[in-house]
């Protein structure tokens, strides 16, 4: 793998003499790679990369779209292009200021405007706002997400516009969309089946941040409303989260501190969030070594910090997202994706290189084809 060749990109200084220092001229060494990506065929493959060099290590023979969360690097979009891999813009807005609708044009003039500016091929948008079903929030969004597709596929030919959803369409977080509207007005929903732990409603103890069975519930939600599973992405989790126990029992059950959110008693706040990479280099000094849930489908292990607490890791791992694939495959969804791509180990250790092209694979395992058509 590695990162791109070189001269790819052209030197900064004649990229100024091109075309001055505010005209968008193509940064790429060859023009072609400033068109925008159309057709990318086969199952979707939608990773998240939150900036830094990750992207340079990552197994481009899988990835079909880049949502960069990161700062704009025209590196990686000259790269992602040579793939045939789409690169999208993040997009988030306060959602008071697009109720009225001369604002949310200008908002969506803008994410255009960016869009072709950093030749990109779309946009993700990731609103994560509480709405309510009734509130003026909940019809601008529904707007918001059509017109966004409308202006993007009509400026940008072929272009992509995707937007983010909850784990389940109910009410998460206290985020009650109009899921149906927007799978219609979008290109497809990325599902964020992560963060499941978000508002625990039962006892107060730690669990998969993506337990198998809650995961599927969520799909089955979306598709017994009447969205087409052609129009679901699956999100997995490359991360996971270190739980502090307030007490940890023989049988593995670790009670968690109460820290409540939007209206639920316990959430996963209790803890903190660790990337797969750093989980790796930890669970072989942990207590337990690797445990397996089977009710969760989920692997974690235990640890005792220099302060003599216990500690419970939840995570997901080749075995656990290989589960889930195999319901991306067999159900019919649109693809898979994770948060995200930055979060496993690129150095060139032997047993690092082996459990990150593990995770990439867990990822097509099921798909007997090559992505890309």
């Amino acid at each position: 793998m590695g990162g791109p060749r070189d001269g790819w990109l052209l030197p900064l200084g004649l990229l100024q003499l091109l075309g001055g220092a505010g005209a968008a001229a193509c940064p790429c060494r060859e023009p072609r790679l400033c068109r925008p990506v159309t057709g990318t065929g086969g199952p979707e493959v939608f990773v998240f990369d939150v900036g830094k060099n990750a992207w340079k290590s990552y197994d481009w023979s899988k990835i079909t779209t880049v949502a960069a969360f990161g700062k704009y690097d025209p590196e990686l979009m000259c790269h992602a292009h040579s793939k045939g891999a789409r690169v999208v813009l993040k997009g988030d807005v306060p959602l008071k200021e697009i109720v009225d609708p001369a604002k949310r044009t200008a908002w969506i003039s803008q994410q255009v405007d960016l869009a072709k500016k950093q030749y990109m091929d779309g946009i993700n948008i990731d609103i994560e706002q509480e709405v309510n079903e009734t509130s003026p929030e909940y019809y601008a969004l529904t707007e918001l997400v059509k017109e966004t597709t409308d202006a993007f596929h009509r400026e940008i030919p072929g272009s992509q516009v995707t937007f983010d959803v909850a784990w389940s369409p109910a009410c998460i977080d206290k985020r009650c969309y109009n899921y149906t509207g927007i799978a219609d007005a979008c290109d497809f929903l990325f599902v964020m089946s992560y963060d499941e732990q978000s508002q625990i409603w039962t006892d107060c103890v730690a669990k998969a941040n993506a337990p198998y069975l809650q995961t599927l519930i969520g799909y089955e939600e979306y598709i017994t409303m009447g969205i087409d599973p052609k129009k679901l992405v699956m999100g997995v989790p490359w991360y996971g989260y270190d739980y502090v126990c307030l007490n940890l029992s023989e049988d593995h059950v670790c009670s968690l501190s109460k820290i409540p959110f939007r209206g639920a008693p316990c959430s996963d706040a209790a803890g903190r969030q660790v990337p797969y990479g750093a989980i790796m280099k930890q669970v072989n000094s942990s207590i337990s070594g690797v445990l397996w849930n089977e009710v969760q489908k989920s692997p974690f292990y235990e640890y005792k910090d220099s302060l003599g607490q216990f500690h419970q890791v939840w995570f997901d791992d080749p075995r656990s997202i290989s589960l889930k694939a195999a319901y991306v495959k067999n159900r019919g969804l649109r693809g898979i994706g994770m948060w995200n791509g930055n979060s496993l180990d690129y150095s060139r250790e032997a047993a690092a290189e082996q459990q990150t092209e593990a995770m990439w694979q867990a990822l097509t395992l099921y798909w007997e084809t090559n992505i890309k058509q």
